[in-house]
């Protein structure tokens, strides 16, 4: 008897897995271990972005020239894209909060329509992402490296509501074309295990043909003035910084340059939205899964949805963290 007594005892001890931790059960305790270790991992990123961000504050992009584009839509909608993939994306999380509370309440049937949902939002959000780094890659504009590792910028002031603002002029609009020949430079060609990226659409002298043909077109640099805004230069300024410093011409951004303006940015952005939409694409595939289990009747026969409620905790964490990376990057 005492025997019994003392082994009941020790099944109440924590050691003894008698007990669950704030009530939770195993799966949803080893769940919160892992999001708040990716939460440290996407903190650390961030906080080095903005330490970047703040050394390089001279050099940054600005977002509302950068995010501009929206599919099969010509024109500038500056975070207008963006806003509606980050709108998709809480409301996918909605769509789970809705499929967890259908679980609670053994509801097969809602649970099946709201995981479905989720995944359609987590599939548009993954497909504007794509597009997104595909236009960022590709780029708009174009620019022109200096000897230094700076961006020269195009545009020409034009007047808006009685101010003149900067507006940006893409180089093919402006370029003289000269006919001669450019021969790509590949390994097998020249130098061992040396090769070039693709040729741009134009050479330097080209660009600087071009400006000197369009009286209106003025570069602008990368430093701030006063006021915080990027310094244009003038005209003559801006012929002299082109002969003396036009190093190369820069189309679209990747890993070594960016026509938008620091390259560090790029860097950024490529590692961070691209870690983020690892996570959204595990996400997807792992709700495929606990869609077909539900459809298959798996969680009817246990009795439980707690697997519904464990991914949920994941999704949420994904879109928690897609506030922050949308804070940081395209608004602040």
């Amino acid at each position: 008897m005492d025997n019994t007594v003392a082994s009941a005892k020790t099944q109440d001890q924590p050691w003894a897995g008698g007990v669950k931790p704030l009530k939770a059960s195993y799966g949803k305790m080893m769940m919160w271990f892992f999001i708040v270790s990716d939460a440290l991992t996407f903190s650390g990123f961030l906080a080095a972005y903005g330490f970047s961000r703040f050394k390089f504050i001279d050099y940054w992009p600005i977002a509302d020239e950068v995010f501009t584009h929206i599919p099969f839509f010509h024109g500038n909608y500056p975070m207008i894209y963006v806003a509606f993939m980050t709108f998709v994306l809480i409301m996918s999380s909605v769509t789970m909060v809705l499929a967890v509370d259908a679980g609670h309440q053994m509801k097969k049937s809602k649970v099946t329509w709201y995981l479905f949902f989720t995944i359609i939002g987590g599939l548009v959000f993954v497909g504007s992402q794509a597009w997104e780094w595909k236009t960022f890659i590709q780029g708009d504009y174009g620019a022109v490296q200096t000897k230094g590792g700076n961006i020269l910028q195009f545009g020409e002031y034009v007047s808006k509501d009685g101010e003149q603002v900067f507006k940006r002029v893409a180089l093919r609009d402006i370029a003289v074309v000269q006919h001669k020949d450019r021969v790509q430079h590949k390994r097998k060609n020249g130098l061992w295990f040396v090769g070039e990226s693709s040729l741009p659409s134009y050479n330097v002298s080209e660009v600087i043909a071009g400006v000197q043909a369009n009286e209106n077109v003025l570069v602008r640099t990368q430093e701030l003035n006063d006021e915080g805004k990027k310094i244009v230069l003038s005209r003559l300024e801006s012929l002299r910084m082109l002969k003396d410093n036009g190093k190369a011409v820069v189309e679209g951004a990747n890993l070594k340059v960016n026509e938008y303006g620091s390259p560090l940015f790029a860097d950024f952005f490529f590692f961070i939205t691209g870690f983020h939409g690892f996570h959204v694409f595990s996400g997807v595939l792992i709700n495929i899964i606990i869609f077909f289990n539900v459809i298959l009747g798996t969680y009817e026969k246990r009795r439980s949805y707690e697997m519904v409620e464990k991914v949920g905790l994941y999704w949420h964490f994904v879109d928690l963290v897609w506030v922050f990376v949308f804070t940081f990057f395209y608004l602040v």
